[in-house]
């Protein structure tokens, strides 16, 4: 079971400021004002087991497909260490952006891993989402985008 957390303690997310002022916020609605802070309320929630946010801020073309059940085990029995965000990318009035992040954790067994990874955020109707590599788009390239943006597939997701 994850562990509890109060308001005063310390953000999961390595950010350094309360939970209150950092994630909780967003657990409970509001909008993420970028990708980086979309990215560590994500992780915060992998450490808290809150899966319904980490499913609500997948891309919404993506939520369907996504393996919940191994992602509640996954954050129920691991041990979580930490994150790092090494960079964060987004241009000012672009709807696109990529926070590359280390996540850290202990798995049941006692083992330390790690993950780096480069991932892709939408900004869709004023939200951010995550864009979940493991599921890939389909759609043809003059097609609506499936991330629900509003632009064809080959000026979005396709790019």
């Amino acid at each position: 079971m994850p562990p509890a957390i109060s308001p005063d303690d310390l953000c999961p997310c390595s950010s350094g400021d309360h939970y209150r002022a950092c994630c909780q916020p967003l657990h409970q609605g509001s909008a993420a004002p970028s990708a980086e802070r979309l990215m560590r309320s994500r992780y915060c929630a992998y450490t808290l087991g809150l899966i319904d946010y980490l499913v609500a801020t997948t891309v919404p073309a993506q939520q369907s497909q996504l393996a919940i059940a191994a992602m509640r085990q996954w954050s129920e029995q691991s041990r979580w260490l930490g994150l790092t965000v090494e960079s964060a990318e987004h241009l000012p009035g672009a709807s696109n952006a990529q926070v590359t992040f280390v996540a850290r954790w202990q798995d049941p067994d006692g083992s330390a891993q790690s993950h780096r990874e480069c991932s892709d955020f939408r900004l869709i109707a004023g939200r951010w989402y995550f864009l979940d590599p493991n599921h890939p788009f389909k759609a043809g390239r003059n097609e609506p985008c499936p991330c629900g943006s509003g632009r064809k597939f080959k000026q979005c997701c396709a790019k």
